[in-house]
C-alpha cells in the first residue's frame, strides 16, 4: 500500500518536534479522518532556515509532513509556496488515492505558516 519512501519517513520522520519561538506557524486538520498538522518555520533573509512539524495522524500524514520539511528547507518563501500536494506525493513515490488528502494538509499548513510569518513582519512595520 505504501512506498518504501513513505515508510522511511513514517518510521524515522525528519524535523519532527516543536520549535521554540517560531517565526511562523501553520495548523490544519481534517475533521473526516482526524489528522492534525502543525508546522513551524524560522525565516532569515526570506529563506526558511529551520522547519519542524508535529502531526497527529496516519502513516501517510506523518510521511507527508516529514517530506515537506525536507523539500522546503533552505528555500525562499516564494519557492516554498510553489510546492504543491502532487509534488510532495511524487517525492514520496506516490500515495494511495485514499490518502492524497494528507498531502493537502502539508501544502495548506506550509502556506499558513508563511502567511503567519508575513503578517508578523507586516505588523512590525
Amino acid at each position: 500500500m505504501y512506498t518504501n519512501k513513505v515508510l522511511e519517513h513514517f518510521y524515522d520522520p525528519h524535523n519532527y518536534g516543536r520549535m521554540k519561538n517560531p517565526d511562523g506557524v501553520g495548523e490544519v486538520g481534517n475533521p473526516s479522518c482526524g489528522d492534525v498538522l502543525r508546522l513551524y518555520i524560522k525565516v532569515k533573509n526570506d529563506k526558511i532556515i529551520d522547519i519542524k512539524f508535529e502531526t497527529l495522524g496516519c502513516a501517510a500524514a506523518i510521511a507527508v509532513s516529514s517530506m515537506t520539511t525536507d523539500m522546503v528547507m533552505g528555500k525562499t518563501l516564494n519557492e516554498a509556496l510553489k510546492i504543491k500536494k502532487k509534488d510532495i506525493a511524487d517525492e514520496l513515490g506516490g500515495l494511495p488515492e485514499i490518502k492524497m488528502h494528507c498531502s493537502n494538509l502539508a501544502e495548506e499548513a506550509l502556506k499558513l505558516a508563511i502567511e503567519d510569518y508575513q503578517k508578523k513582519v507586516k505588523d512590525k512595520k
